[in-house]
């Protein structure tokens, strides 16, 4: 039995190098704006806490206000950090 491979054709190799310079684009982007970066850096971050403020709240609050209470306290801590650094290092600002 002969098997029948789909030669490529035009329009595959145009959407193929389409894509490529997309993904290209994007990636290029990425590493000038490191915004997205760190959200979701901080959201990674909060699957780790969302479940221990669970935890410890008793069962008394709510999985969605533990998540909240979870990005509360990253983002609070995240500015302690970026504020030290302004009090003592002020040249780089």
């Amino acid at each position: 039995m002969k098997i029948n491979h789909p030669k490529p054709t035009l329009f595959l190799t145009q959407s193929t190098s389409q894509t490529l310079e997309t993904v290209a684009e994007i990636w290029s982007e990425g590493r000038r704006q490191k915004l997205p970066r760190y959200l979701f850096l901080a959201l990674c971050f909060n699957l780790v806490v969302a479940p221990m403020v669970y935890a410890a709240s008793g069962s008394e609050l709510s999985r969605p206000q533990a998540w909240a209470l979870g990005l509360l306290g990253l983002g609070t801590v995240a500015l302690a950090i970026y504020l030290f650094f302004v009090m003592f290092v002020p040249e780089r600002f």
